[in-house]
């Protein structure tokens, strides 16, 4: 079974809006082992949405639409679908009743705008929306199925979640597993290269895809058949056949992060954790914290973005950045010792850089970073050569520096 994402708005085509949307749905299509064979965004048009439709239904056989169903007159979605269905638009009691409901429940005054909200084409499926005004709306026509869901995210999902997957789990007897192996501190070329003769023997039914991102290369391993257990088997045998060529690059798996990784390892080990950055500007600090429960271990941060700083509050000595600069292996090491004994941690990181665009030199180029990590059995630091990119480099320094700590706290571990 086959889907097809259409997406509707202008806003997404102008680039004012992401769709987010798209990247939502076919994860959950795919889990519920339904193959998403295209994603369209369009535009609030209605010769654009009705070649669309008809396009899709020859491709695929669900459809599921986003956006356009908001109460102005800019959204014409609900009217192209009568044209499309050949159907008029009548009252719907059911639509109404729900969004009197949230009306009524916020103490807001129904405008004539909101009422015509449950106006939708005759025939179709009524979808009841408990977190908006806009109801959504179940087709079908010659085999095919069409579901028209509002555009805004929270209320699309709980719409997804609640009445269109039921509707539709069971009808595919396919099966697509996935599991996502993260690794960092390889690049995507080499590590291909590495794991060449394992993804060359994989299992015709298993399809592997490289997902690089700053700093993280992720492996995805896609299978698809009509046997769940069968799957799961030949996953973790893949799984274990990896682990001799890449296990030491290999730190989580799916939705695992540094951050989270990290905070297990120093909470089982009653270790504490202190930051010190200077061209990260808090976003380490910042992804720990993101972390529930952090304050288990982790006990805060100095933003060194000066010199001043680095001397005043983390103790690095005048002639280390003198005769070094603050971009050095000397720097970060002060740094991050300065930070441990100054909060009182077990484990310190420290962070130093160019992130450009301006500020570099032939000796020290625009992305040149040093990261320091301190810890009771002594301090490690490297130096990294990232790029020109400003964002990038801030990323991939954060990223360094947690995969860095990773690497000490499981050393340490082990």
């Amino acid at each position: 079974m086959l889907a097809e994402i259409i997406t509707i708005g202008d806003e997404i085509l102008i680039g004012q809006v992401i769709d987010t949307n798209s990247a939502w749905m076919a994860e959950q299509l795919n889990l519920a082992g339904i193959q998403v064979h295209q994603i369209t965004s369009i535009s609030d048009n209605r010769e654009h949405i009705l070649t669309t439709l008809e396009e899709a239904s020859e491709r695929a056989d669900i459809i599921l639409i986003t956006g356009g169903l908001g109460p102005t007159k800019d959204d014409v979605t609900k009217q192209t679908l009568c044209e499309y269905f050949e159907a008029e638009l009548v009252f719907s009691q059911e639509a109404f009743n729900t969004i009197n409901r949230i009306f009524s429940s916020r103490r807001f005054p129904m405008t004539e705008l909101n009422r015509l909200q449950a106006m939708v084409p005759e025939g179709c499926t009524v979808l009841n929306n408990y977190n908006g005004t806009a109801p959504g709306m179940w087709f079908e026509k010659n085999g095919k199925i069409f579901v028209s869901m509002p555009g805004v995210p929270f209320e699309m999902k709980a719409m997804v979640i609640d009445q269109v997957l039921p509707r539709i789990t069971g009808q595919s007897g396919l099966v697509i597993l996935h599991r996502t192996i993260l690794t960092d501190g390889v690049g995507e070329s080499f590590l291909a290269a590495k794991i060449e003769p394992w993804e060359d023997n994989l299992p015709s039914f298993i399809k592997l895809a490289y997902l690089p991102q700053p700093g993280i290369v992720r492996l995805r391993l896609s299978a698809t058949g009509t046997d769940r257990s069968v799957l799961e088997e030949a996953i973790r045998k893949a799984e274990t056949e990896l682990m001799p060529l890449a296990g030491e690059y290999i730190w989580g798996y799916d939705d695992d992060t540094f951050e989270e990784v990290i905070g297990h390892l120093l909470r089982e080990n009653k270790h504490t954790l202190s930051t010190a950055e200077s061209c990260t500007g808090g976003l380490i600090a910042h992804m720990i914290t993101g972390i529930a429960g952090s304050s288990d271990y982790f006990k805060g941060s100095v933003i060194a973005y000066s010199n001043e700083i680095k001397e005043s509050m983390l103790g690095v000595r005048h002639e280390t950045l003198l005769n070094h600069g603050a971009v050095s292996e000397l720097t970060v090491i002060e740094m991050a010792e300065g930070t441990r004994i100054r909060l009182g941690t077990d484990y310190a990181v420290s962070v130093s850089g160019i992130a450009g665009p301006a500020g570099g030199t032939p000796e020290k180029p625009v992305g040149t970073t040093w990261i320091a990590v301190a810890s009771p059995q002594g301090t490690v630091a490297k130096k990294f050569l990232f790029g020109d990119h400003r964002g990038r480099n801030i990323q991939r320094a954060a990223i360094s520096a947690l995969s860095m700590l990773r690497k000490e706290l499981v050393s340490e571990k082990g």
